[in-house]
C-alpha cells in the first residue's frame, strides 16, 4: 500500500457503502468494472495533490477510468450519500465535535486565474472617475 491510499480499516467501513457491481447487458453479463479501492485511491490522490488528471499514477489505472468514475458518482449522488453515511457513523461514535468547524486554504482551493477581474470589464481609472465628478470646462 502507497502512503496516503485507503488503510484496510477504512476500506472495510467504505466498501459496503459504494454501489453494487451492476450486471452488464446481454447473455454474459458484460466486464465488471475496475477495482473499487484502486480506482477510489487514484481519485482521492488527484483530490489530494490537485494534479491534472493525465498525471495520475499508473498504480491507480487509466486516468480516463478514475476520472470517469469520479465524475460519473458526482451526477449519480454517490459521493454525497457516501459522505453523509460516513458523517452518520463518525457522529454515532462520538467523533463529531459539532460545536467546531475549521475551513482553511487546505481545503478549499482558487484555480491559478481566479485572482484576476473578469475579462472584458471596464477599469475605472482616476482621471475617468475625476472626469466624471467635474463641472464641464466649458460655458
Amino acid at each position: 500500500m502507497n502512503r496516503g491510499d485507503l488503510s484496510d480499516t477504512q476500506w472495510a467501513r467504505l466498501q459496503p457503502l459504494l454501489p453494487p457491481q451492476r450486471r452488464g447487458k446481454g447473455t454474459k453479463g458484460g466486464r465488471p468494472r475496475n477495482d473499487d479501492r484502486q480506482t477510489i485511491n487514484g481519485i482521492l490522490w488527484i483530490l489530494r495533490t490537485g494534479a491534472p488528471w493525465d498525471d495520475l499514477p499508473e498504480r491507480y489505472g487509466k486516468c480516463s477510468t478514475v476520472s470517469t468514475r469520479y465524475y460519473r458518482w458526482i451526477e449519480q449522488g454517490i459521493w454525497n450519500r457516501i459522505y453523509d453515511e460516513v458523517k452518520a457513523q463518525a457522529d454515532a461514535r462520538g467523533e463529531l465535535d459539532w460545536e467546531v468547524h475549521h475551513v482553511d486554504a487546505t481545503v478549499v482551493r482558487a484555480h491559478q486565474h481566479a485572482a484576476g477581474a473578469k475579462k472584458g470589464t471596464h477599469k475605472l481609472r482616476r482621471w475617468d472617475a475625476a472626469k466624471g465628478a467635474s463641472a464641464p470646462r466649458f460655458i
